[in-house]
């Protein structure tokens, strides 16, 4: 019974360190990010393989570049190997857009799986290596601007740099 409830206890702060993930990229907070991975894990993306702490320079100035971001991903199967190491799979799905010269953003939705390797190092759970395989991609145009439709006026926010007031630290 111990044993169950400690793979319980891991697997929710696993899932924690995803959900972090997501956060932290779409709200440009590299701190929170880089707490994601151990700084030696292996990262595999196509357009970079190296180690996390190169890798996370580049997927920040990549995030910010956009005028919007948004990623989620699926509760992840995990299996455990040992009581500190474990695989997981998740699916993922992404949209995001850049500001176009006419003043609209338009981008692309993309679904792809996240093939992860974790371990646990001082009580810590932390990505040790991550693939991440694309599925699919479609367009994603006539995204909503930052100023409320009036046909439709619900709130939207900016998100061009970090540390925007609206973001908590959780």
């Amino acid at each position: 019974m111990e044993q169950v409830l400690q793979e319980l206890i891991d697997k929710q702060a696993i899932g924690d360190v995803i959900q972090r993930y997501c956060r932290t990229l779409d709200w440009l907070d590299a701190e929170g990010q880089a707490s994601c991975y151990w700084p030696d894990a292996h990262i595999e993306y196509g357009f970079f393989t190296g180690t996390a702490k190169d890798f996370l320079p580049v997927v920040m100035a990549t995030e910010s570049g956009l005028a919007r971001r948004w990623h989620m991903l699926s509760v992840p199967l995990i299996k455990f190997h040992a009581r500190t190491s474990a695989s997981s799979e998740c699916y993922g799905i992404f949209g995001g857009g850049r500001m176009q010269d006419d003043g609209t953003i338009a981008g692309d939705m993309i679904g792809g799986r996240y093939l992860d390797e974790w371990e646990k190092r001082d009580g810590e759970w932390r990505i040790s290596a991550r693939t991440y395989i694309v599925d699919w991609k479609s367009p994603l145009t006539d995204q909503p601007g930052f100023e409320p439709d009036p046909e439709f006026p619900l709130p939207t926010l900016k998100i061009d740099r970090p540390n925007h007031p609206a973001y908590r630290r959780l």
